[in-house]
């Protein structure tokens, strides 16, 4: 009955399957196995799951950071989250980010990176720096896509100079397309970028974005600068930023991309407030959204401040991102999750019984694909 259907209508159920569903479907036939190999069914899917809420990747930071953890934010009888083994091929690697799909992996002990899809379990090794630092910093490495181009590109940012001489301090920008050829210096930069403390990529309008202070004499600047780089020109420019939230001191901020937009979050009177910006490239459209209170739950505090638990630490939450619901996805101090509902302005503390109180981790927004690492999905 089913070879009766019009291809159209095979193609719309198939395409709003889940990928683990998809693997199995690969085996019925020759023309369905076609069919979900194919670069535009692949498209026609991402479409359908970039509407629902992504999977979440929760890596920890304990000496182990090959331990990982899947989530859907699905649950049990009981509410409990319920975590899922990670697919092959990523289990003896470390995660770095994900874009479209694909996993950006580092092997600490050869120094190798990789891109790969842990649904599809396929992978491809990345040629290394032609003069590699001794041991990469992963935490300056970023993976990205641009929709034009359809490029993927990873953006490495070197520093060099010596610490205690500001005026001396750069950073070297190394570029890699992903399947072509090898890696290119782009240029350097004089500037302090800030270390994103949860989802480190942040990518809007085919730019990366950081939070960063220029090098200025024989000191660091004060006045903070919103930067892009363009994954299609290859060229820093400044970004508009909100003069609202005073970021220029404050320490205790972070970009995140909320419902496709462009936002930072700042603390202010111990309040974390979030501002948007509707209309990209446009300082007036910078609007603060929300406003979450000080809400900070007594486990975290306890576990980090036993004699004091009432303190309320300016980094202690983190924006992961928003849900279709509306809710926003928070983590606090890397050891818990917490939904918050703006509507009603209340939280729910989220548990991974398979995570145990004491682990530290990193949470990663990860939208499953059937990228077959040969073709770009959008």
């Amino acid at each position: 009955m089913v070879e009766r259907l019009p291809q159209e209508v095979i193609i719309g159920i198939l395409s709003r399957l889940p990928i683990t569903s998809l693997m199995l479907s690969k085996l019925v036939c020759r023309a369905w196995r076609r069919l979900i190999q194919d670069t535009l069914f692949a498209s026609e899917h991402f479409s359908h799951m970039a509407d629902n809420n992504p999977t979440f990747i929760l890596q920890s930071l304990s000496p182990d950071r090959e331990k990982l953890f899947f989530t859907d934010l699905s649950h049990d009888s009981q509410g409990n989250l319920i975590s899922k083994k990670p697919p092959s091929p990523v289990m003896q690697l470390s995660l770095i980010d994900s874009c479209n799909g694909l996993l950006c992996m580092h092997d600490d002990r050869t120094q190798a990176i990789y891109i790969c899809n842990p649904f599809t379990k396929l992978s491809i090794e990345l040629p290394k720096l032609v003069n590699p630092p001794p041991k990469m910093e992963v935490d300056h490495l970023e993976f990205g896509f641009h929709p034009i181009t359809k490029e993927y590109k990873l953006v490495y940012r070197e520093l060099l100079g010596r610490r205690d001489s500001p005026s001396e301090l750069c950073s070297k920008v190394h570029v890699l397309t992903i399947g072509n050829g090898s890696w290119r210096n782009v240029g350097a930069i004089n500037h302090r970028f800030f270390w994103q403390p949860s989802n480190s990529k942040v990518i809007a309008n085919g730019r990366l974005h950081w939070i960063s202070r220029p090098y200025n004499n024989e000191r660091y600047s004060f006045a903070s600068l919103l930067v892009s780089f363009d994954l299609e020109t290859e060229q820093f420019q400044d970004v508009p930023k909100p003069d609202c939230c005073n970021i220029d001191y404050c320490f205790h901020h972070h970009l995140m991309i909320l419902r496709g937009c462009l936002s930072l979050s700042a603390y202010q009177t111990r309040e974390l407030g979030i501002w948007v910006m509707k209309e990209y490239g446009v300082k007036e459209s910078w609007i603060k959204e929300f406003n979450i209170g000080t809400y900070f739950p007594r486990a975290v505090k306890e576990s980090i401040f036993p004699r004091n638990p009432i303190v309320f630490p300016d980094t202690s939450v983190q924006v992961i991102c928003s849900l279709k619901s509306g809710e926003i996805l928070l983590e606090y101090r890397c050891r818990l999750l917490v939904l918050y509902d703006p509507q009603q302005g209340t939280f729910k503390e989220l548990t991974i019984l398979e995570i145990p109180e004491s682990e530290w981790f990193k949470t990663i927004v990860h939208f499953g694909s059937l990228n077959w690492l040969d073709t770009p999905i959008y």
